[in-house]
């Protein structure tokens, strides 16, 4: 296992839609094994392949959750129906987001409070699960970078602005830029 650079806002992989998952195979297992390790060194909930720069269809996540699913694993080739986002301003206490690839900053961001998951396991065995509360937002977040979105797209107006200029304001919005989980500072102060 190896722990991978992460990309920051800017790199292609990241605003493209990545590509499915083709074989189940021992290159896919060592993708995986290193993306749970990437993962855990940036103290993640969630990361998936375009984040390290890998343009396929796959997010690995740990979370704790009341859904019975279990709390760390992947999702290969993911759907997701999602259930119905409320029209509120964003509460910027209890819905604030952030990401590995927009590293160090935050927004509150409205989501759904339920998705339902389908895909595959590590193994290419169908997953099929439903998610709520945080999880759920996970799970819609990691999602969102294998169609080439970051949360930050998906901010109102006010919040998005301010995401601009901090973005401008750190030299991201061009490829090459990464950081390296357990080299570099944690972004997020873990």
């Amino acid at each position: 296992m190896t722990i991978r650079p992460v990309t920051i806002l800017g790199e292609p992989v990241l605003h493209r839609r990545a590509d499915e998952v083709k074989a189940f195979d021992a290159e896919l297992a060592s993708l995986i094994a290193d993306m749970h390790e990437t993962m855990d060194a940036a103290n993640g909930v969630g990361l998936a392949a375009p984040q390290i720069g890998v343009g396929l269809r796959i997010f690995t996540y740990k979370m704790e959750n009341d859904d019975d699913v279990p709390s760390r694993g992947v999702v290969v080739n993911p759907t997701l129906t999602v259930g119905k986002i409320s029209g509120n301003t964003p509460d910027p206490d209890d819905e604030v987001e952030g990401c590995l690839s927009v590293p160090g900053i935050d927004f509150p961001l409205k989501r759904a409070e339920w998705v339902r998951v389908r895909g595959f396991d590590a193994q290419g065995n169908p997953l099929d699960f439903e998610a709520t509360g945080w999880f759920a937002r996970c799970m819609q977040h990691e999602y969102d970078h294998l169609d080439g979105k970051l949360y930050v797209d998906r901010l109102n107006a006010r919040y998005s602005k301010k995401a601009r200029r901090s973005a401008k304001s750190l030299g991201w919005g061009v490829p090459g830029l990464t950081w390296m989980p357990g080299v570099d500072p944690d972004p997020f102060g873990h």
